[in-house]
């Protein structure tokens, strides 16, 4: 109601400011922070509220989704880089460990997280799934990019958390959180973690974004190359957040020289979130620029790839932005208003050119 009557000035909330029984007296500027959590018609939700006005709209991420990046490419979208690190984190190793060609690694990678946590620290490992049968829609992690007939299920919390409690981190306090636990029991188990009172947090990607735990340095995470790109690089921004350094190990049976590994060694070549982008681009295209899709392969632009054009593009976008500015109608440039209409379509198709 204070959002409605404008009494509210700034309004916080989660997804839920996107339904329909939420009004807003004068919406000027929208702020979506993790942008790659929101779809496009979710996004636009919002800055369709403007009664008056289109809002302004600020959208942030660590890993753009490829549509943000080929969007700020073909002009529609203006972009603020920030490359430092925020203040009091710190450094994160990754490191992949190839339990193909390694397989004794593994233990290693057990007797480093003892280490950390017997230096005082704590410890995530991530797994892709839940594991309980009856639970719908258990895993949680994004589909692979890469499918083999002959693969094993991903690995699960409800599987691994009794595993490790039971052999190699036997002793240590244990704790399990997945999205599928009711919400004062994921309050409680995360609580204890922020206060020490777990050595390790063994979940799924429940704890990708809004978990903040300076003291937690460590992170395993279990069938790496089942999760994408972003969900890896927002996973692991989890450790190095106090004043010791992160350490990220992504656990793998993938073979070398495969497209699988090649993304798990780019993940552990950088930490720029947006070589990642890039690289992400690459993998899953940019999606239709004149639609609601935010990656993939269909693309409503026949002749134009961001991959091959992409110095023409932004020279393009050089040349339009003159003309618009003297000719806003295209009244003297009467070929170049039929190629946009041909382009662009209708009115519906071409409002998705605004939609961030």
């Amino acid at each position: 109601l204070d959002a409605q009557s404008g009494e509210a000035g700034i309004v916080v909330g989660t997804h839920a400011l996107i339904q329909d029984r939420v009004g807003f007296a004068e919406l000027g500027l929208v702020v979506v922070d993790e942008q790659h959590r929101f779809g496009v018609e979710q996004r636009d939700a919002l800055r369709a509220r403007g009664a008056h006005m289109v809002p302004h709209m600020l959208v942030m991420t660590a890993t753009p989704i490829p549509r943000t990046v080929a969007m700020t490419v073909y002009g529609d979208l203006e972009v603020s880089a920030l490359r430092e690190l925020p203040a009091g984190r710190s450094p994160i190793a990754t490191t992949v460990v190839p339990l193909a060609e390694r397989p004794s690694w593994f233990a290693s990678v057990w007797r480093r997280v003892r280490d950390e946590v017997a230096a005082g620290h704590q410890a995530y490992v991530v797994c892709p799934r839940v594991g309980d049968p009856k639970l719908a829609e258990e895993s949680e992690a994004e589909p692979p990019a890469e499918e083999s007939e002959e693969r094993r299920p991903p690995l699960a919390v409800l599987d691994v958390l009794p595993k490790l409690e039971e052999g190699e981190l036997a002793g240590l306090r244990l704790g399990l959180l997945h999205g599928k636990l009711p919400a004062d029991e994921k309050d409680t188990v995360m609580r204890a973690f922020e206060r020490g009172e777990l050595d390790v947090l063994v979940a799924t990607t429940v704890i990708e974004v809004g978990v903040d735990v300076p003291n937690a340095t460590a992170m395993v995470i279990l069938d790496a190359e089942r999760f994408g790109l972003s969900q890896l690089h927002q996973l692991r921004g989890r450790v190095g957040r106090g004043a010791a350094a992160g350490v990220c190990l992504l656990v793998t049976e993938m073979p070398a020289a495969t497209a699988a590994r090649a993304r798990l060694d780019a993940i552990a070549d950088t930490t720029d979130g947006f070589a990642l982008a890039q690289l992400d681009l690459e993998l899953r295209r940019e999606g239709d620029v004149l639609g609601a899709l935010q990656s993939g392969r269909r693309s409503g632009l026949r002749l134009l790839s961001l991959l091959k054009h992409e110095e023409m593009i932004a020279k393009a976008r050089v040349y339009a932005m003159d003309i618009v500015k003297h000719d806003p109608t295209l009244s003297a440039n009467g070929g170049l208003a039929v190629l946009v209409g041909q382009t662009v379509g209708d009115e519906e198709r071409a409002a998705w050119l605004d939609r961030v």
